[in-house]
């Protein structure tokens, strides 16, 4: 794709983007039912691909679209732990209903019966008229254990000495290749076993590394932007420390790491193709370094849900430029669903607030915004029918209308200092609160008690911005419209008295003036 288009993609146009993931093999499935028919990726239906830009999305992360194998759907269908969770989501689950991890990738091609590179090139054109940018996964760590690798280039992946799969069966596996028997490692992170359904690739390997370069660059021409899963476990460290002891035959060590060369190498073909990294271990930083436009924000979404508004504020004093780089959210396919995780709807609609108004990427799951409360599985291909929760879609509604504005989408964001509203009151410390400006389109005032009671406190606000007097305060969640004097808002800020989880996005402006009648 030339320069020119991706630059009409709201992806590339906004430092504040929002991007919304889908399980492409249960859209598909979904789609197939109410459409009567096999729907495909070249085949989605116009008003499905309309009301993702209808919402003010900036890009959709279609989730699972390339090939999985029949090593990995087997396994799928007879891990026991696994049709447990299966039987929980779908009481009348069959084995067709269990399609395999899309992570255990067989090959980056989509299977032909969801419409192959044909339907997928369809689908980019389509994306792209509607300016929406499109988002696949990269599996950095592994591939499944049939990919084609396995057999023709064994020395791509990390193997163990002969018998290691006797001995450790939760590691490691026999398989037949070109080349001989082989002892392959199963993927894995140091903390938890080997998945045992795919293969793990040797990154001490240069030949694999410049043929995963080239299976990047392929697919880079058919979306723009990558979610590397779990990016962290191909840095030179993490790798070393995790495979050093369990399959000392890796091979000679590679000095450069493999996101700079891959990064470097993509972006000189498409200067703004995004890289979104998977990550955690405190390694976002570093990632963000080698090259990574945004990587996760699994601290905020933690403290989100399990501490309170201070750990919050302390997080968000992080350096502005990690913080533009970083990915919030509240729910993924990884993680429960925020209307389980967040249990009242107050609670929710907070934290959504806060993840949504603080500067980086803001990432949204499918069923998010209809309050869904079941966790499905990703080998599954169905999932229950749930009513849709209309106070949660109401609310999504309007949060998104909101961060369609400029201010939002390229404006500067600032954290408001927030002080007690009067001796031996502690609540202030339950607010939070954010200061967004943009020549074009204004002003933004956010403010969230983050608490489960009634909290009060005042809140300083930027003098230099408040250039008229009165200054008028207008919420865009709700009615409430407030008129305060300037000099009183610089003597003594702004005070709030809010109940449990209250929140407001105002637009802040000179109030106007009553005209008087004609001389």
């Amino acid at each position: 794709m030339t320069s020119t288009a991706q630059s009409t993609i709201r992806l590339f146009t906004t430092t504040h983007p929002l991007v919304y993931e889908v399980n492409a093999r249960m859209l598909l499935k979904e789609l197939s039912v109410r459409e009567g028919k096999p729907v495909t990726l070249g085949t989605i239906p116009d008003d499905v691909i309309q009301a993702w830009a209808d919402e003010g999305l900036d890009a959709v992360w279609l989730m699972g679209i390339w090939a999985t194998g029949p090593v990995g759907v087997k396994i799928a269908r007879e891990h026991e732990g696994l049709r447990l969770e299966y039987k929980k989501v779908l009481a009348d689950f069959i084995d067709a209903d269990v399609i395999g991890s899309p992570y255990a990738i067989r090959a980056y091609e989509p299977a032909e019966e969801i419409g192959g590179f044909k339907g997928l090139a369809a689908l980019y054109r389509r994306m792209k008229e509607h300016r929406l940018g499109l988002i696949l996964d990269f599996v950095c760590n592994h591939t499944a254990r049939d990919h084609d690798w396995v057999a023709s280039q064994p020395e791509y992946y990390v193997q163990g000495d002969k018998g290691d799969d006797v001995k450790r069966p939760d590691a490691f596996f026999r398989t037949r290749t070109k080349k001989g028997d082989r002892v392959i490692a199963f993927g894995r992170d140091p903390v938890f076993p080997g998945w045992t359904d795919t293969a793990q690739l040797n990154y001490n390997s240069a030949a694999m590394r410049r043929a995963t370069i080239q299976e990047m660059r392929t697919i880079a021409a058919y979306c723009d932007g990558l979610r590397c899963d779990m990016a962290m476990l191909v840095l030179n460290d993490v790798f070393h420390r995790t495979w050093t002891d369990l399959a000392p035959r890796e091979g000679p060590a590679q000095t450069e790491e493999f996101w700079k060369e891959a990064i470097r190498t993509i972006k000189a073909e498409m200067p703004q193709f995004k890289f979104i990294a998977e990550a955690y271990w405190d390694l976002e930083w570093e990632l963000q370094q080698l090259g990574f436009d945004f990587t996760y924000d699994k601290v905020l979404y933690d403290r989100l849900l399990r501490e309170g508004a201070s750990a919050v504020r302390e997080h968000l004093k992080a350096e502005i430029g990690y913080q533009m780089r970083s990915i919030r959210f509240i729910e993924n396919h990884d993680e429960p669903p925020a209307a389980v995780s967040l249990p009242s709807d107050a609670w929710q609609y907070a934290a959504a607030t806060i993840a949504s108004t603080v500067p980086g990427m803001v990432l949204y799951h499918d069923g998010q915004f209809e309050g869904r409360s079941v966790k499905v599985p990703v080998q599954l291909a169905r999932r229950p029918s749930q009513p849709v929760n209309t106070r949660t879609r109401s609310f999504y509604k309007r949060l998104l209308s909101c961060l369609t504005a400029d201010v939002f989408r390229r404006g500067e964001w600032r954290l408001l200092t927030v002080r007690p509203a009067w001796h031996d009151n502690p609540t202030w410390q339950d607010y939070l609160a954010f200061w967004w400006e943009e020549p074009s389109s204004g002003i933004r005032l956010v403010v969230v008690n983050y608490a489960p009671h009634n909290s009060q406190c005042y809140i300083d606000l930027p003098q230099q911005s408040l250039g008229g007097s009165p200054m008028e305060f207008r919420d865009l969640l709700g009615k409430a419209v407030y008129v305060r004097e300037r000099n009183g808002l610089i003597s003594k800020g702004m005070f709030f008295d809010l109940p449990a989880y209250g929140l407001h996005i105002f637009h802040v402006a000179p109030a106007k003036r009553k005209q008087g009648p004609d001389p």
